[in-house]
C-alpha cells in the first residue's frame, strides 16, 4: 500500500488513526535555512504539534528517525535540534542520538571553529523498539579464543577459562558515514542508503512507514523497495509530483 498526500502534514496527520505507524523516517526543515518554494512556515509553534502528532500515530514500540541540523546565527548554533529532542521526551518518546557523518570536506564554517561535517539522527522510540534488525557490518578486531573467567580456580589451581566464539562482524555503531545526496529536484535530499538502513533496522516487511516531509520521495522509494507500506505527505505540489514519479518508477 502506497498512500501519497499532497497537503500540510499537520492537517494530514490529524486525520490519521492512533497507533497506526510502525516507523517514521523523515528530515524536517532546519530552522529557516531553506524556503522550499516559499512554502515554509517553521518554528516551535509548528514542530511541537508535529512531534505530538507523531507520538499519537506511532504504534507502541514504533520508532521515529528524525534527521536534523541547526542553523548558525550571529556566530552561534541555534540549538533547535536539541530542543526538538527534549520536547520529544516530554511527549513520551525515549531518545537515542545517532550521527550522520558526511564523507568529504563538509561545511568549512567560519575561521573561528572547526568545519562541521555531521547531522543528528535522533531515534525517538515509543517505549522500547519492537523491531531491531541491527546491521552487522563492523569487523570484530577481537577474534574467537580462550579467555579467563573472573573468580574461581580450576582443579589444578589455575584461573578458570572458557572458549568464546565471536562472529567476524559485529553490530554497527551509532555514527554512520554516507555521502551527501546530489539531487537537482529538491534542495535537501538525504542519502538513499541511509534511509534504507534505517528502514531495515527498525521495521519488518509489511510494516507501515511514514514521512511527513516527503520531499522528493526518498523514504517512499526505499520503503517500497523493502516491501513496506508507505504514507508520504508533501505540501509543495512540485516536489509531490517528483515523489510520485520516483516512487511509481521504483
Amino acid at each position: 500500500m502506497i498512500n501519497l498526500i499532497n497537503d500540510d502534514c499537520l492537517k494530514a496527520m490529524a486525520e490519521m488513526d492512533d497507533c497506526c505507524i510502525d516507523l517514521t523516517v523523515t528530515s524536517p526543515p532546519y530552522d529557516n535555512l531553506r524556503t522550499y518554494k516559499d512554502s515554509l512556515e517553521w518554528g516551535e509553534h509548528v514542530w511541537k504539534p508535529i512531534l505530538e502528532q507523531l507520538y499519537r500515530v506511532t504504534k507502541k514500540g514504533g520508532v521515529v528517525v528524525w534527521v536534523v541540523g541547526d542553523a548558525t546565527i550571529k556566530g552561534s548554533e541555534t540549538g533547535t535540534s536539541f530542543r526538538q529532542a527534549l520536547y520529544a521526551v516530554e511527549c513520551g518518546f525515549n531518545v537515542e542520538t545517532m550521527i550522520w557523518e558526511k564523507t568529504g570536506s563538509g561545511c568549512l564554517g567560519s575561521n573561528k571553529y572547526y568545519g562541521q561535517n555531521f547531522e543528528y539522527m535522533f531515534i525517538f522510540a515509543k517505549g522500547q523498539p519492537k523491531t531491531t534488525n541491527l546491521i552487522k557490518d563492523r569487523e570484530n578486531k577481537v577474534k574467537s579464543g580462550t579467555v579467563k573467567v573472573n573468580g574461581g580456580l580450576d582443579k589444578e589451581g589455575k584461573g578458570k577459562t572458557r572458549t568464546v566464539e565471536r562472529k567476524p562482524l559485529g553490530k554497527r555503531n551509532n555514527i554512520w558515514r554516507f555521502d551527501t545526496q546530489k539531487n537537482s529536484d529538491h534542495p535537501a535530499p538525504f542519502p538513499s542508503a541511509m534511509v534504507n538502513d534505517h528502514i531495515i533496522s527498525w521495521s519488518n516487511e509489511g510494516d507501515t512507514v511514514l514521512d511527513p516531509f516527503m520531499g522528493s520521495g526518498t523514504t517512499g522509494k526505499m520503503a517500497k523497495m523493502n516491501n513496506r507500506d508507505f504514507i508520504g505527505i508533501e505540501k509543495v505540489e512540485e516536489y509531490f509530483k517528483i515523489a510520485q514519479d520516483r516512487i511509481s518508477a521504483t
